[in-house]
Parts: structure tokens; C-alpha cells; sequence
């Protein structure tokens, strides 16, 4: 039977059961829409007519019972795939619609892969001072971090250590512990405590310069000059995990060499060091062995590196590869990345995003394409926030930090360059289209060698010997402050308007707000009345 509108025309032609079910549905307003089935209706009333068919009331009641269908009407296994969808502030509001779909929407899987794509899986280890705990759920998590990504725009104070007594090359921010580790041409590896600022312990002189530092709560290495790599293990019930003094019975501390040059990078993963060095060469060490396992050899000096799962990235000269660690082959080769060297490498958790900081004072974001056996680098943006080299680059999800030789430091937000929606393509841009920074941190007369960024803080160290801290938690109590209060005046704002429509409807008098929003729509009439008032009043006062 064909239905038909009595305004316009149009049919409805049945269909099986399984086409039904393999069509594609589109959420919107609570409600599944599926393109394939289309019922025609009355514009004023909604309701279904079948052509030549007087409707009677139990079929406008028909017809209203038809209309009550939804998205929750529908098993919980597809609800869940439709909603793996989404992209997180789709889902946020997916969970605002109903009861049911709040708690389909807030227990969804798809959270703990959003947190894990944007800042990996939260550490153990001091996780409870960070704001997470056992009961909080993966939404909360990424709800929470979210809020904090978004301080560096907002106020901040500064904290200077001082300990070396020459230039600091490489600074490291434990988060997980509240550790910070920096070393530069004094040969001495200093610990310091990220909340307090103060000194907690020095190692004896390493005999080199060391340009490199890397941790985790198990191991702690530091690459010097002479091509050693200098490692600490942590001590169980140490609270500061490491003992750089030497002062405990357990011998922590040993040394690996390979290298015939000075090791300039750094990098630690669950199983693997890595390490990039002047002899033009990148090893791979076996955590557990300490031995080395893989060497990828490279055409020219190496400066940085990147490792992710069974990939790595470095930069050599001015290329960049990006090798395959099982095979030892280039994936991909980027030639030519900048004008000069390729100084300074950071790459995004999920792997795919990779960022370079160059001798020019550009910094490139390229994105990593796998189309089964094939790999491809596409660059997705570009930024000159800089007028020297730059030397170091950091990545915390959302924000991108340099630090160049001009002394300052760039915040660039890539939150928009990123694939925060599953389905959507990444757009490309022309070499010749570039971005401004987002905030520039100033304050330095020299050299900026090494920064690191936190969830709260950055920690930069330079030609000066001295190490600073630009800490964030300020704005943070802020941005809490303001939430709070936003959050009260909503609260406040939804009970008057609860009040007035208890009272209208009392009264027997229509909603005002309503019959306000009728009388001045939101489209062109509004201007032209307003335009029209303007030029009355413009008239008398001619």
C-alpha cells in the first residue's frame, strides 16, 4: 500500500525485514532515521495517511505509537557500535539526551580508547596525587584530563632552579613520580623534586658532557660524550626510586657501550633502549639482557629519535626516517625536512602524527599513512614561531612545546590537526601555508637546549645553567573556580525557569518565553525590525 501526503506527494514502497537491518541509520533529535524507508505526512499533525483512506482515531493513534520509536529502542550491541562512532564531545552529548543513554554513553568502551590515543595508559605510580583513582571510570579520566589540557593558556608562575654550575642540555619530567632529571656539560645528573623545587640528589661528575636523559619508574639512563650509556636502576622502597649517590648496599648503577660517538638522544619503552648517536647509528638494547640487539645505520649525524610498538622515527642530517625495527628498513624516508639539520624530533602516542624542529626555527607535523605494506608521510601543517634553531620539541595531547636558540618557548595547540573523529580525513595543506604559535613564553637572554612538558608544567634548561619551571596549577584552581561557578548559575537559571512554568501553568497563561521566541524568531525579520528602528530614530533626530 503506498502512503502519500496531502500536501505533497510521496510513496512508501515495503521492504524486507534485512534490508532494514543493513540499512544505514542516522541519530538525530533521539530518534534512527533510516534514508532507504520514507513515510510521507501530514506537516501540521505528523500523522501517517494511507492515499484514498479516511483516518479515523485509533489510527491517529496508530500513527502517534509509530512515531515513539527510537534509538533505545533498538538491542544494546548495535546501540553500542553506533556509538563507537562518535567522536568524544559527540558521545558527551549522546549521554545528555536520556537516563538510558547516559549510562550506555558514560560506561562506553570507546573512553579508555580516547584517553589511551591522547595520553596513553595512566601510571600506577603516583596516579592518586594526579586526580585518578580505582573508582573513577575511563569518562571521568578523560573528562578530567581534558580540563587540564587546556590551563596553558591561562596563568602561570615561575621556578628557578639552580645546581649546575654550566649549560643544561637535557632536562626529563618524571610525571608519574613528581621527578624532574636534567644534566648538561658539568657531567652531573641532578634529581630534583617537581612540586618543592628543591634538590633531592647528584651523581658523581660522569666525566663527559651528557646531552641526553631519559626514565621511567624503573630505569634511569643519561648519554654522554665518550658514547656511554650511563643507567640507574630503581630500588624498591626508595622514595625517590633512583640512588645517584651510591649510598645504598645494592650496586644500581652500570654502564652500556657501543657507540663510537657521543650519544645525543635517548628513549625508553617496556622491553627496548634507544639510543641515537654522532656515529651515524641508532641501537636498539634489550632491557631485560642489556645487550644490544639492532643497529640502524643512517647517512648522517643522528639528533633525535621517536620510537612507537615495532616503528621508530630519527632524524639524520636533514631527513627523517622512519624505520621498521623487526626488519631494520626504512619505512619511509622524509628528505629534506628542513633547511640545515633536522635538530629535534616528538611524536603523538598513537604513533601516527610525527613533529620536527629544524636549524631554520620551523617546526613541520607530518602524518604517518599505513596502506597495508605501504607507508607514506603527508606534512598537515607548519609554524616559524622562531628566529634561531630549534633545538627541542615536547608533545603532551593537546600542546606541542619547542624550545629554540632565540630563548624562547613556542605553545602550539594541534588539537584540530588531530583525527579526533574516526571517520574524518585529515586535511593537507601547501608548503607554503603557515600557522602562528598559539602563546610564546619569553624570558631568556640565551640558548634553549632541552623542554619538557607535563600534564601542568614545562621544564626548559639553557646556556644559562639554570633550570626553570613554568607551573600552570594556578590556572588550574582558576579554571575550577570559574567551572564551579558557571556550574551555579545554570543550576539557578534552570530553577527559575522551572518556577515560571509551574507558575504559567497555574495560571493558566501560555509560556512568555515561548510566546516571545514565536513572536521574534531568530532569522532576518529580527534585523530588519531592528534596521527599521535605526532609521526611525536616524529620521528624528534629523
Amino acid at each position: 500500500m503506498a502512503f502519500e501526503c496531502q500536501e505533497r506527494e510521496s510513496l512508501y514502497e515495503p521492504r524486507a525485514e534485512s534490508d532494514l537491518l543493513h540499512s544505514e541509520l542516522r541519530i538525530g533529535n533521539g530518534s534512527v532515521e533510516i534514508p532507504g524507508v520514507k513515510l510521507s505526512c501530514l506537516q501540521k499533525k505528523g500523522a501517517l495517511v494511507p492515499s484514498g483512506y479516511k483516518p479515523s482515531l485509533s489510527d491517529k493513534d496508530l500513527s502517534t505509537t509509530i512515531y515513539q520509536r527510537s534509538i533505545i529502542d533498538l538491542p544494546q550491541a548495535l546501540i553500542s557500535e553506533i556509538l563507537n562512532c562518535l567522536d568524544p564531545k559527540e558521545l558527551g552529548l549522546v549521554s545528555c539526551v536520556s537516563t538510558s543513554l547516559h549510562k550506555l554513553a558514560s560506561e562506553h568502551h570507546a573512553w579508555k580508547e580516547f584517553y589511551c590515543e591522547r595520553w596513553g595508559l595512566p601510571v600506577v605510580f603516583g596516579a592518586k596525587s594526579l586526580g585518578f583513582s580505582d573508582e573513577n571510570s575511563w569518562k571521568e579520566l578523560f573528562v578530567e584530563r581534558e580540563f587540564r589540557s587546556k590551563i596553558f593558556l591561562g596563568r602561570y608562575s615561575i621556578d628557578t632552579l639552580y645546581g649546575h654550575t654550566e649549560a643544561v642540555r637535557t632536562v626529563f619530567l618524571l610525571a608519574s613520580a613528581k621527578l624532574i632529571f636534567t644534566s648538561g656539560y658539568d657531567s652531573i645528573v641532578r634529581m630534583w623534586d617537581m612540586e618543592e623545587g628543591l634538590s633531592i640528589a647528584a651523581s658523581k661528575p660522569l666525566g663527559c658532557t651528557i646531552r641526553a636523559v631519559a626514565a621511567d619508574t624503573k630505569l634511569l639512563v643519561a648519554g654522554g660524550a665518550d658514547g656511554f650509556i650511563h643507567c640507574w636502576k630503581s630500588v624498591d622502597g626508595l622514595r625517590n626510586l633512583f640512588d645517584l649517590t651510591g649510598f645504598q648496599k645494592e650496586k644500581t648503577e652500570f654502564r652500556l657501550w657501543k657507540h663510537e660517538g657521543p650519544i645525543t638522544s635517548l628513549a625508553l619503552d617496556m622491553k627496548n633502549i634507544f639510543s641515537g648517536s654522532w656515529d651515524m647509528s641508532v641501537r636498539i638494547w634489550d632491557r631485560s639482557s642489556m645487550k644490544c640487539i639492532k643497529t640502524l645505520r643512517h647517512s648522517d649525524w643522528v639528533w633525535g629519535l621517536a620510537p612507537h610498538e615495532n616503528s621508530i622515527a630519527s632524524t639524520s642530517g636533514s631527513d627523517v626516517y622512519i624505520w621498521d625495527i623487526i626488519s631494520e628498513t626504512p619505512l619511509a624516508i622524509i628528505h629534506n625536512a628542513h633547511e640545515g639539520n633536522t635538530y629535534s624530533l616528538a611524536r603523538s602516542h598513537t604513533g601516527d602524527f610525527l613533529f620536527t624542529g629544524g636549524e631554520d626555527g620551523g617546526i613541520k607535523m607530518f602524518e604517518i599513512r599505513r596502506y597495508g605494506s605501504e607507508t607514506s608521510v603527508v606534512l598537515i601543517s607548519q609554524w616559524m614561531p622562531h628566529s634561531g634553531p630549534v633545538y627541542s620539541l615536547s608533545f603532551e595531547f593537546p600542546w606541542l612545546v619547542s624550545a629554540s636558540g632565540d630563548g624562547k618557548l613556542a605553545l602550539i595547540d594541534v588539537r584540530k590537526l588531530l583525527k579526533t573523529n574516526r571517520r574524518a580525513l585529515s586535511k593537507k595543506v601547501s608548503s607554503k601555508t603557515v600557522e602562528p604559535p598559539h602563546r610564546m613564553l619569553h624570558g631568556f637572554g640565551s640558548n634553549l637546549f632541552s623542554v619538557n612538558v607535563g600534564c601542568d608544567r614545562i621544564v626548559c634548561g639553557g646556556e644559562e645553567g639554570v633550570v626553570r619551571i613554568w607551573n600552570f596549577t594556578q590556572a588550574l584552581e582558576i579554571e575550577r573556580r570559574a567551572r564551579a561557578l558557571k556550574g551555579v548559575r545554570l543550576e539557578n537559571r534552570m530553577r527559575r525557569r522551572r518556577m515560571q512554568m509551574e507558575m504559567n501553568a497555574k495560571s493558566g497563561r501560555p509560556d512568555q518565553c515561548s510566546v516571545a521566541a514565536h513572536k521574534n524568531p531568530i532569522n532576518g525579520d529580527r534585523n530588519r525590525a531592528w534596521h527599521t528602528k535605526r532609521r526611525a530614530s536616524g529620521k528624528a533626530k534629523a
